[in-house]
């Protein structure tokens, strides 16, 4: 913990203070402007003795300089997402019990006190029950599964350093010298691999606010607005999930180029088909896959120039070792230090990833599914439904899908639309062409229509946006028995 807080320090108090640092639409900070406001930041958490500090902030660089004050002075950070529901925000402040909060100044918290912390955000403090944090415990993620309350990932500053250093020298041959931040900050992979490897690459950070990236709500995304800032900013490098590779992708498609400053496009956070690579690839754009997760502070393994694997998630990086037990990627490195409320995880554990897949002759890492998601159909046959999922996904008609056939002699899709408009018909047609390009054992042979959007606020999606497959499955529960109840497809056949 000392020798993370150290080179934070270091890295604030250098001397290059005339050096832009931070950009956003309406300003921006020089080396010394944001170390200026670390210090600030500092200063006000020490004062009010803060030392469990949730936030919930918008992007933005208030966000980076409350995070850097936190490290420099050796206390917790619990990022929440500013979609999070009022009963997941409630959940996590008890939960780790969290002494402060720092919200946007306009917003309305009960809280014992309140103090300015700079002119966009307020410091919060809250009556807490402190929980039992393990020993040199620097950030709080929460992270869920399927179902659930979402659980508290405690990690080190030392562990988030070394998987930001490992990436700083992974993308060092490209020169990155602008990043892009268009996933949340409260996000662990923007927050290591974007902001943490870029300052350690001496980059500059540009931090929009995510309605000015495109965002609306959880699960939302304005195209047009997401290339206007794309363009807007020229950056070198961004962080996208699957669903924002395919956004541009189909842009791209259409006519509508990112610019062509981009090195890297870093894709991460679920499934990405090769398929979809291809397509990005044949417009020119500069994707590299990777792989990661909470438990192991976020990435674990990257496609990076000169080792770049179609198919593949890349080599892991240098801090970390892959290997597979039984059909399960396990891995060796810099890991968290145990749950909030659980057992401490021994420094020299091997995390289990619960990731079914392979590691080639070369030492690429293959990730083929969920272990624990992985369903048995009334035939026998294994099927990861993410491998499913991610093919409807790369669709332009499909959106959102969850795909199910435990012990069933078929298996079923719950979709919702890209365009509402689009008829049953039209997604049978669209199904059709998805399932040419599956096995007759993986196809889906029938569909049931959402009728809204899964999202984080009526539970059917994970704060990082992973669905909710029991959850959704409930929901549905009664469409999806009359799939089973009415269609009789061949292998193979289609019913919408």
């Amino acid at each position: 913990m000392i020798a993370a807080a150290d080179t934070f320090a270091r890295w604030i108090d250098r001397a290059d203070g005339a050096t832009p640092r931070l950009r956003w639409r309406d300003g921006a900070w020089t080396q010394a402007a944001l170390a200026a406001r670390v210090r600030h930041c500092a200063d006000v958490l020490v004062r009010e003795d803060a030392q469990v500090i949730a936030s919930r902030l918008d992007n933005g660089p208030g966000w980076i300089a409350l995070d850097l004050a936190i490290r420099l002075i050796g206390r917790v950070h619990v990022p929440l997402p500013t979609f999070f529901s009022p009963a997941q925000a409630a959940h996590a402040l008890a939960d780790c019990g969290a002494d402060a909060l720092v919200a946007p100044a306009a917003a309305t918290v009960a809280s014992l006190a309140r103090s300015p912390l700079d002119e966009a955000s307020t410091l919060h403090r809250l009556a807490a029950t402190p929980a039992a944090l393990p020993a040199g415990t620097a950030t709080i993620t929460y992270t869920s599964g399927t179902t659930g309350a979402p659980k508290g990932v405690c990690l080190g500053a030392d562990a988030l350093l070394a998987v930001a250093s490992s990436l700083a020298g992974a993308t060092a041959p490209l020169a990155p010298r602008r990043h892009l931040c268009l996933m949340p900050l409260s996000t662990l992979l923007e927050n290591v691999a974007g902001v943490y490897a870029a300052l350690l690459a001496d980059a500059e950070i540009v931090v929009p606010p995510l309605a000015e990236i495109g965002y609306t709500g959880a699960a939302g995304l304005d195209v047009p607005t997401l290339l206007d800032c794309l363009h807007r900013y020229r950056p070198d490098s961004a962080i996208l999930v699957p669903q924002l590779l395919l956004a541009l992708t189909m842009a791209g498609e259409r006519g509508a180029p990112p610019p062509d400053s981009l090195k890297c496009l870093a894709v991460g956070g679920g499934r990405v088909g090769p398929a979809l690579i291809a397509r990005a690839e044949a417009l020119g754009l500069p994707v590299y896959e990777g792989y990661g997760l909470s438990e192991c502070a976020s990435v674990v393994c990257f496609n990076r120039p000169g080792a770049v694997r179609a198919g593949s998630v890349g080599r892991p990086l240098p801090h970390a070792r892959v290997h597979v037990r039984d059909g399960e990627l396990c891995v060796a490195g810099p890991h968290y230090l145990g749950y909030l409320g659980g057992d401490r995880v021994p420094a020299d554990a091997e995390i289990a990833t619960g990731d079914l897949g392979h590691v080639d002759a070369d030492g690429f890492v293959h990730v083929t599914g969920r272990r624990k998601h992985v369903f048995i159909t009334a035939f026998g046959r294994n099927v990861s439904p993410e491998w499913v999922e991610s093919e409807l996904l790369q669709h332009p008609a499909f959106a959102q899908a969850v795909v199910h056939g435990e012990a069933r002699p078929f298996n079923v899709a719950i979709v919702w639309p890209r365009d509402p408009a689009l008829d049953d018909d039209a997604l049978a047609r669209a199904l059709d062409a998805v399932n040419r390009g599956l096995p007759d054992y993986a196809r889906v042979a029938a569909l049931v229509r959402a009728d809204a959007p899964f999202t984080a606020a009526d539970g059917l999606l994970t704060a990082n946006g992973r669905p909710r497959r029991d959850a959704i499955l409930t929901r549905y529960r009664d469409a999806v028995d009359a799939r089973y109840g009415d269609a009789t497809p061949h292998p193979g056949g289609t019913r919408a």
